[in-house]
């Protein structure tokens, strides 16, 4: 087990280093510049903002320079919100991001579950179409769709909660956006486990435990919970981070200070360094949470390791 999460951990690092460098190179051929306003500087100003931020170097040297930068941790500092680094920037914005997505995954992963276990053990039931139903619209319906219903509904039509802003994570402020993000993910988490159970309960271990009298309920938490628990780990990491893209539009929609509205604001100001650290998070967020899913997809399945 040992090996294999070494192995992984070192395959990494070529991903992490592969996927900096291109959206360095890309971000730097990008037409325009931080400094690009409509007011115009004087050349003096300009020579001196430039020589700041080391933009008066080869670009090869402002390459070596901002990734000996993150070796450190640094992540450089932000060209348009003044006497800010982008390390403050995220350390503000992160906490929002990470309350608002943590909850709502560790929500849909355990209704998810719950709902594609009961689907499954009714299969082609009223309770497993009614399921199907509500887990499809949830994929279906896109995020910018549902999250101007949810306001519609619970902020308008029935004023119980407020339609956007952010009060020091005060609990009325958070359910309405950990509502939006549970809605898409508990969708495909329902489904994959449906899908998934329905095909371990038809295997020929599960009809050998059936026959030897076991209740059912011993045979799927003992016998089919494991197997059927696969798929759902390898989707995890790619829905977790289907939730870190989707706080673009969550945290612009509910007016949350967090990753996803620091993006649109960096892109909009063209705010090099912000953008670029705030793409090496969510790398090193993405790697780590595909890392953990195969660490625990070899804990599921011991032939993975080999």
């Amino acid at each position: 087990m040992w090996n294999y999460a070494l192995r992984r951990i070192l395959v990494t690092v070529p991903a992490l280093w592969a996927v900096i460098t291109i959206c360095y190179w890309m971000l730097h051929a990008t037409p325009g510049g931080p400094f690009d306003a409509e007011r115009k500087v004087s050349a003096a100003v300009l020579a001196n903002l430039q020589a700041k931020y080391h933009l008066d170097l080869p670009a090869w040297q402002q390459y070596l320079y901002y990734f000996n930068g993150l070796l450190h941790g640094d992540l450089g500092a932000s060209f348009r919100y003044a006497d800010w680094s982008v390390n403050d920037l995220v350390a503000k914005a992160l906490p929002v991001s990470l309350a608002i997505g943590g909850l709502a995954m560790l929500i849909s992963v355990v209704l998810g579950l719950a709902l594609g276990i009961w689907a499954a053990l009714r299969q082609n039931s009223a309770v497993d179409h009614a399921l199907m139903v509500v887990c499809n619209l949830g994929s279906a319906v896109p995020s910018f769709v549902i999250g101007p219903l949810l306001v519609m509904v619970f902020a308008i039509w029935l004023p119980w909660l407020p339609s956007g802003g952010w009060n020091d994570f005060a609990g009325r402020f958070m359910v309405l956006p950990v509502a939006l993000l549970t809605m898409i993910n508990v969708s495909t988490v329902g489904r994959v486990m449906r899908g998934s159970l329905i095909e371990v309960l038809g295997s020929n271990f599960i009809r050998t435990a059936r026959a030897k009298g076991l209740p059912t309920r011993t045979v799927v938490l003992r016998h089919a919970m494991r197997p059927a628990l696969l798929p759902v780990v390898s989707v995890l990491g790619p829905l977790a981070i289907s939730s870190i893209t989707s706080a673009v539009v969550t945290e612009t929609w509910f007016s949350l200070p967090g990753l996803g509205k620091l993006i649109v604001n960096g892109a909009a100001n063209r705010d090099y360094t912000l953008v670029l650290g705030l793409v090496v998070l969510v790398t090193v967020l993405a790697v780590m949470l595909n890392l953990l899913v195969d660490l625990a997809y070899a804990f599921l399945d011991p032939k993975i390791r080999y």
